[in-house]
């Protein structure tokens, strides 16, 4: 879906980078273990490397894909393809190669560029699709090196200026029904996002350490930690891979003031404290991407002494919609109030064709309208048709409204459970079973049963000295919820299976354990 409004106004979300580095050359743009990278260095490294992309025949409005880690090379490679007035294409670094082959052959991709250490899957999916690869973080003799190639090329001079609703990014969203969708962001909503994250919504400085634990090519760790970080001078420890220990220690070493994080992050840090006494001068965190339990929430907040502030957002919303806003104190269990100038309502689930609100207190679909939508999903009118609805985009996600304006969460439509008839949302399981002392994750989901229609099963991850059987944790819950609410198995793993943003994934622990001999009770 392009955009056809012709307006003499341009702009460039590689405008970020490049501002940053003119107004705060000096300041450190980016750590990774024990290297530092200025602002200045880092755009002047951005251009450089735009340069060999033009040389290499990228014009604007290309699309062009990179599988890179949290490094340096992210930033890098994505501002340059900016700068070009090309289209970003962040490709999941978890995927497979015939997962990559798709995402390029359906975003029109002309050229992959990958991390060296991801080349055996890149290369591969690249190879099937067709798509010539650059590679980066390479032996120096390797052929198709970017570093190299932009040494040998003229640097661009300053970014390309581009239409504020052209496309800049084609970020794959993780369709839970079919394939996955390319959401199409324009520069003007992610150019709005993140000074709205900055203005209101967010309490971050010049000047602030951020940990860069998110993945980048993933819409929260894109937008929220590198966008709005680099837009207000901060300064990003990225981590190439998480983990609780490694976050926690490098949070210690550089002297973080802000994390952000998704719960399964929370957890593991967590987790991670037990066997450190060392803790980070915390001013503040943020948790998205999915519900964080309470118990999770006030037990982060008195070992990192640092309020959790929640807030909500999809790829398709870039990503935030609704924030527990800075200067008002969080309410707990809410994803909080929408963010400035977007609107966040309940609409009747039920009403496909048309939007139907619902008044304060029902339970209904979150649906949002404003600055931060995408321009649609790439080459899908009917998918793009369905989503937005009389301008409002249909989430797919259940919850309420008070009459304050806070919003809470109760589940995905699709993760709803229904027993003998009744609605069962796994979240308000799940937040029992992570009161339980023992407990460090928890998954709630449903698995066919020939007499109740769904039956609901649990799956955890214990602490370490755990003792505590599965029997004991349902009747623990079954204490706490109504009969048709508790898990009748619990399942203990030493993980859970999650997806490259951090997400649970439900439809694996459904396939696992929802196929075996099912009896009756």
């Amino acid at each position: 879906m392009t955009a056809t409004h012709h307006t003499s106004a341009t702009a460039s979300v590689a405008a970020i980078l490049a501002e940053s580095a003119a107004r705060y050359p000096e300041d450190v743009a980016v750590i990774v273990g024990d290297r530092r990278t200025t602002y200045a260095v880092l755009w002047s490294q951005t251009l450089a490397y735009a340069g060999a992309l033009r040389a290499r025949g990228v014009r604007p409005g290309d699309r062009v894909a990179m599988l890179v880690p949290n490094v340096e090379d992210f930033p890098r490679v994505y501002y340059a393809t900016l700068a070009l007035g090309a289209v970003a294409v962040p490709v999941h670094a978890l995927l497979k190669r015939r997962e990559i082959e798709y995402v390029l052959r359906d975003s029109g991709a002309s050229l992959l560029v990958c991390a060296a250490p991801l080349l055996t899957e890149g290369a591969a999916g690249a190879e099937l699709a067709d798509v010539d690869v650059l590679t980066v973080l390479a032996p120096a003799d390797t052929p198709d090196r970017l570093e190299s190639l932009a040494e040998q090329a003229d640097p661009l001079d300053t970014y390309v200026p581009r239409d504020p609703f052209d496309t800049a990014t084609i970020l794959y969203t993780s369709g839970t029904t079919g394939k996955p969708k390319g959401a199409e962001g324009s520069h003007f909503a992610l150019l709005e996002q993140v000074n709205t994250n900055l203005m209101t919504t967010f309490d971050m400085h010049r000047g602030d350490v951020l940990l860069g634990a998110l993945p980048l090519f993933h819409t929260f760790g894109q937008t929220c930690t590198m966008n709005t970080g680099f837009r207000v001078g901060a300064t990003i420890v990225m981590l190439p891979k998480f983990d609780g220990d490694s976050a926690l220690a490098a949070m210690v070493e550089h002297g973080c003031g802000v994390f952000m994080g998704v719960p399964t992050m929370y957890m593991a840090l967590l987790d991670a404290a037990t066997r450190s006494d060392s803790r980070p001068s915390l001013r503040y965190a943020i948790s998205g991407g999915a519900s964080l339990p309470l118990a999770v929430l006030e037990r982060f907040q008195q070992v990192y002494d640092a309020p959790i502030h929640e807030g909500y957002g999809l790829t398709e919303t870039s990503p935030v919609a609704t924030f527990n806003h800075v200067g008002v104190p969080p309410r707990p269990g809410t994803i909080g109030t929408p963010v400035w100038g977007v609107d966040v309502e309940i609409a009747d689930p039920e009403q496909h064709d048309a939007i139907v609100m619902l008044p304060h207190g029902e339970i209904g679909e979150l649906v949002i309208r404003g600055h931060n939508l995408m321009n649609g999903y790439l080459d899908r009118p009917d998918d793009t048709a369905a989503a937005i609805v009389d301008g409002w985009f249909r989430t797919g996600d259940l919850g309420t409204k008070d009459d304050d304006g806070y919003l809470t969460i109760v589940d995905r439509t699709k993760d709803m459970i229904i027993r003998n008839g009744y609605n069962v949302y796994p979240r308000q399981v799940e937040e029992v079973l992570a009161a339980h002392p023992d407990v460090a994750m928890a998954a709630v989901f449903g698995v066919p049963h020939e007499v109740h229609g769904q039956e609901i099963e649990a799956a955890v991850v214990l602490r370490a000295e755990a003792v505590v059987t599965p029997q004991e944790l349902i009747d623990f819950v079954a204490a706490e919820i109504a009969a048709y609410k508790y898990p009748r198995a619990v399942h203990v793993l030493d993980a859970l299976p999650l997806g490259p943003s951090g997400k649970v994934l439900k439809r694996e622990l459904v396939d696992r354990f929802g196929v075996r001999e099912v009896s009756a009770g």
